[in-house]
């Protein structure tokens, strides 16, 4: 028998002359006999149905009425929808009121309007000074029942572009009318061509002459292409198919396979009959591009086996996978969670010469560690053929990596991600080492934590200061201060002091946040006193205000002399409210000598404190602490005159009140 091959494609695909896969495909031609004694039927049919027409009501219809009336030949419809004048105003109404696709739907559900062949021109025509709303109307119709489209429709929807001088969108729906086989009708040419005229707008008008001249699209490529899907696609597959194939005489080549395979997309296994045929017999040469129109109906889930005979052997006859090929079969794969699949192919398009962009490996790492298994076999085979052609990872890439992992819940598994960058020689830089470092402290995963360390020393690359700042930040977020002590413990040891202020104020901020404002101090004598720790004087203002605040007075003072010992000007503005509102004399005096340095402090900061005491009506204080102060500040004349103002203004107070 001819072409064996045909039937060992074809064994498993059965087609049923009764099951329609498709509810809208087109029926099998019947006999010329079948269809007149339908149509007698039914004639006899209306006349009976005539009497009760006319005595009875119409029936309404319901909201269950097909949105888009069914013709299945050039015969009358069996059921033939009611052509109610307001239809046109619902659905010109609808597509005022609503933008999405699916909100016009219900909309003329729910007023039963039907949407028929005849009606498509009547709202068509009814928009032709509103190009953009027609033009929202026949994507519309398009998109739900591209079936409803005549050639009639895409003409009439091209003249309303082209009067309106939509030209580029004029030229877009003319190149579609062409690859579905409508060719420009004369009235819209004529209509078009006047426009264009007064527009003066010459090369379109030379290109739309230019149309006729070659018989519009009659004999276009895209014309007998459609024809050949058609005859494909609405027979079985025999010796009659390909003798009418044959028959069209038409000239094959890559692109004529190419369009009819397109146009076979949704029947892969006839797609393969054909694309098998046009060679074996002799009709056409494969090339690439013809392969990879093949490649593209094929690269589905049920056909992968065969997708991969067709890959292989375009390799082998040394032509190449175009890049919109690897995207829409990539694309289809991801959608129906085809990970491997995906990263064969990959692998593949690497290997080649139209090699995927960067991009394209960062969107396949987040897939991968998204996944319910976070597969690492394949995350390691994305790295490796990345990087094996000459590629680079960058930050930006293992960071959206990252984010894929914190999207799911799953940023604990990132030491996973590094060793496998580690591998690939890739290394995080300091913004990307803290911020590993905060989001795993800050979740408490404190062993994920410590394993990040150590990978980062394993690699080389110990973590800066910052990094280890951002462990600490990440403990003292998550309320755990032993862990950020013992953080910042760990971190002198390895790094030293020397960059280790920032650090050491946010976890002396943290115990303050806690209310132990006396833990934190205790740390910060030890730090200063055992590895000579100089904090910032932000440091030493935070702890000072919160012990004043926890009534810490003298551990407050001590903090003085260490910022003096550190040339940091002592922070002495809490002590005045303090000892003004609560104090006695002794805590002057104790607050004096601790600004002490050689000498007592000068006269200023005496007279600052006497009218913070007066200020808080404390004279008997200011009294004492002016008992207590060195001879040279009680003989002061200024200190003198505040003390004798303010016992005149008090004897005159009491005087007024014994009056």
């Amino acid at each position: 028998m001819r072409h064996s091959w045909r039937i060992f494609l074809y064994r498993n695909y059965q087609r049923s002359s009764i099951k329609i896969s498709n509810p809208f495909q087109v029926l099998p031609k019947h006999s010329p006999s079948l269809l007149r004694s339908l149509s007698s039927s039914l004639h006899t049919l209306a006349q009976q149905n005539c009497h009760f027409s006319e005595t009875h009501q119409k029936p309404k219809l319901n909201n269950n009425t097909p949105l888009f009336a069914r013709n299945f030949s050039s015969e009358s419809s069996l059921v033939e929808p009611t052509n109610d004048p307001d239809h046109v105003l619902l659905v010109c109404d609808a597509l005022t009121k609503f933008d999405e696709f699916d909100d016009i739907s219900k909309e003329l559900e729910l007023h039963s309007v039907v949407i028929s062949h005849d009606l498509v021109l009547k709202v068509l025509k009814s928009l032709e000074s509103k190009p953009e709303v027609a033009k929202r109307f026949f994507d519309w119709v398009l998109e739900k029942d591209s079936g409803r489209l005549s050639s009639k429709s895409y003409n009439c929807m091209l003249g309303i572009l082209g009067v309106n001088g939509l030209v580029v969108e004029f030229w877009d729906l003319a190149d579609k009318m062409k690859i579905n086989g409508h060719g420009v009708s004369g009235v819209t040419r004529d209509r078009v061509q006047k426009k264009f005229e007064k527009e003066g707008l010459k090369d379109d008008l030379e290109k739309l002459k230019g149309v006729f001249a070659r018989g519009s699209v009659d004999n276009s490529v895209e014309k007998i292409g459609l024809r050949v899907s058609r005859i494909v696609r609405n027979r079985v597959w025999g010796e009659d198919v390909e003798g009418e194939i044959k028959n069209l005489c038409a000239e094959f080549s890559s692109d004529l396979v190419k369009i009819v395979l397109e146009h076979l997309v949704m029947e892969p296994m006839k797609a393969l009959i054909f694309f098998r045929w046009v060679e074996d017999s002799g009709l056409c040469k494969h090339d690439g591009r013809s392969y990879n129109a093949m490649a593209r109906v094929l690269g589905r889930e049920d056909y992968i086996d065969r997708f991969w005979k067709v890959i292989d052997e375009m390799k082998s006859n040394g032509f190449e996978m175009e890049t919109g090929t690897f995207d829409t079969v990539l694309a289809r794969f991801m959608s129906r969670k085809m990970i491997k699949e995906a990263i064969d192919l990959y692998e593949f398009a690497m290997n080649g010469a139209n090699k995927p962009s960067a991009k394209c490996c960062t969107y396949l790492l987040r897939k991968i560690v998204v996944g319910k298994k976070m597969d690492m076999v394949l995350f390691s085979r994305v790295v490796e053929v990345f990087t094996g052609n000459g590629n680079v990872f960058t930050d930006p890439m293992l960071d959206a990596v990252l984010k894929a992992l914190t999207n799911v819940g799953k940023f604990g598994e990132c030491n996973k991600v590094l060793r496998e960058m580690k591998v690939a020689g890739f290394v995080a830089s300091g913004n990307l080492q803290r911020k590993i470092a905060f989001g795993l402290t800050r979740a408490g995963m404190n062993d994920e934590a410590n394993e990040f360390v150590d990978h980062m020393e394993s690699s080389g690359r110990d973590l800066s200061y910052k990094a280890w700042a951002s462990l600490i930040e990440g403990h003292c977020v998550s309320g755990d201060l032993e862990k950020a002590s013992d953080c910042f413990k760990i971190m002198i040891e390895k790094k030293g002091v020397s960059g280790a202020r920032y650090a050491f104020e946010l976890l002396i901020n943290a115990y303050c946040c806690k209310n132990r404002a006396m833990d934190a101090c205790n740390l910060l004598h030890d730090y200063v006193c055992q590895n000579h720790l100089c904090p910032w004087q932000t440091t030493y203002k935070v702890l000072i205000n919160k012990l004043l605040v926890q009534g810490a007075f003298k551990d407050a003072l001590n903090l003085l002399g260490l910022m003096q010992s550190h040339g940091i000007p002592p922070h002495i503005d809490p002590f005045f409210e303090f000892v003004s509102k609560s104090g006695t004399g002794d805590d002057a005096i104790a607050f004096m000598n601790a600004m002490t340095t050689k000498k007592f402090p000068s006269i200023s900061v005496a007279l600052r404190l006497f009218k913070a005491l007066f200020k808080a009506q404390r004279h008997d204080e200011a009294q004492d602490f002016l008992s207590k102060c060195p001879i040279y500040i009680r003989n002061r004349a200024d200190v003198l005159n505040l003390f004798c103002s303010k016992k005149c203004s008090k004897d005159t107070t009491t005087t007024t009140v014994s009056v």
